[in-house]
C-alpha cells in the first residue's frame, strides 16, 4: 500500500492587476472555467480557475492600494504563491524551515491556524492551507 502524500500542491497564484480582463483572458486563451472567488480581509480578491480536462487550477489575485500585498507591479513578475494543501500544519512548516524558508504570516479561523504563508528562496511564497478533513 502506498504511503498517504500529506502535502500536494493545489494551485499557482499569480498577481494580476485587472482582474475582469484577466478572467477573461484565461477563460477565452486556455479554457479555464472560474470554479470559485472570494474577498480578503484586505480588500483583495481572488478568483480560482481550473482545467476542465487536467483539473489543474490556477489563482488569480488582486490587491487593491494600501493592501500590504500591493506592491509595485513588473510585467512578468506576476507569480504571487504557490497554494499546497496539507494535513498538518506543523509539519509542513518544519519541513519548510528545515529547507529554508520563514514563516512571514498565519490566518485564523474561529481560533485555529487554517493558513500559514512562508517565503522561499527567491522571494517566492508558499502558502500552507490546512486540508479540512484533518
Amino acid at each position: 500500500m502506498a504511503a498517504r502524500r500529506t502535502m500536494h500542491l493545489d494551485y499557482a497564484g499569480l498577481r494580476v492587476t485587472r482582474l475582469a480582463r484577466s478572467v477573461r483572458f484565461f477563460e477565452s486563451a486556455l479554457g479555464l472555467r472560474e470554479i470559485r472567488r472570494g474577498t480578503m480581509a484586505h480588500g483583495g480578491v481572488w478568483v480560482l480557475l481550473e482545467d476542465p480536462t487536467s483539473h489543474q487550477r490556477l489563482e488569480l489575485n488582486w490587491y487593491p492600494p494600501g493592501s500590504p500585498y500591493a506592491v509595485e507591479f513588473r510585467a512578468g513578475e506576476g507569480l504571487d504563491h504557490l497554494g499546497v494543501r496539507v494535513h498538518s500544519l506543523p509539519a509542513a512548516g518544519r519541513r519548510l524551515r528545515a529547507a529554508g524558508a520563514h514563516r512571514v504570516h498565519q490566518i485564523r479561523y474561529r481560533g485555529r491556524v487554517e493558513l500559514e504563508y512562508w517565503e522561499g528562496p527567491d522571494g517566492v511564497w508558499v502558502e500552507l492551507i490546512r486540508d479540512p478533513v484533518t
